[in-house]
């Protein structure tokens, strides 16, 4: 008698599932992705990755989910050795670009896989969550006077933007640094934006005419306020 299929426990299925569509998106990018595919790596059945998941964008929103918490545990992780405010946003940068450089499968799949318009809890709230561990950083200098007060949203995005850059960068090689360099570059990329905001005024609150999403503000746009004095050459 042929041998009977391999039986896997309800919950170590959909993590086989997430592990091996994790795998296959680093290899093929997000235009050849099957689940097909997916659960033939997995070495399950093809119609298995139904029994946890609606379609293909519903695993890769659970993959993203699973790296956006991620994301936030190493960000957690290495901002707890600061020694203030302005410390621990450092290290917050240093906290990204390292998970990036540890899990760049991951942040493809949480950045360049196709968003839809479907709700995707479970990947809203993980984004969520990341993007106001970053929020609570700048208000935190924001509160020490480090950074302009207001809407910590603007600063928010514009440290998001930099480590972000920093970050794909040095996953696509082109930068001329090792992975250690790179890191400790963050430093200097981070002293500089925090360097050159406190010396801006804030650019006032960020409208969102489409409706509140991960991490946004859905207060209405205020008048632009200034933070500490412009510093003289």
């Amino acid at each position: 008698m042929p041998p009977r299929p391999k039986r896997y426990h309800h919950a170590n299925l959909k993590q086989r599932l997430v592990d091996s569509a994790l795998a296959l998106m680093a290899e093929v990018g997000p235009r050849a992705f099957t689940l097909r595919e997916v659960a033939r790596r997995a070495r399950v059945s093809h119609n298995a990755p139904y029994r946890h998941f609606q379609d293909k964008d519903a695993l890769l929103a659970a993959v993203a989910a699973q790296g956006f918490d991620q994301l936030t545990g190493t960000i957690v992780e290495s901002m707890a050795a600061g020694k203030n405010a302005e410390d621990r946003l450092r290290l917050a940068g240093r906290g990204y670009v390292r998970f990036a450089l540890e899990q760049p499968q991951h942040l493809l799949v949480m950045f360049e896989a196709p968003l839809h318009d479907s709700p995707r809890p479970e990947y809203e709230s993980s984004s969520r969550r990341a993007f106001e561990t970053l929020l609570e950083a700048i208000a935190a200098v924001q509160a020490q006077g480090g950074l302009p007060a207001g809407d910590p949203h603007p600063c928010a995005l514009a440290a998001w933007s930099a480590v972000h850059g920093l970050s794909k960068l040095a996953i696509a090689g082109r930068l001329p640094f090792d992975n250690t360099q790179t890191i400790a570059f963050s430093d200097y990329l981070t002293a500089a934006l925090s360097e050159g905001m406190a010396n801006l005024p804030h650019p006032g609150d960020i409208p969102d005419p489409k409706g509140p999403a991960p991490g946004r503000s859905t207060r209405p746009a205020a008048p632009a306020r200034t933070g500490r004095p412009r510093r003289r050459a």
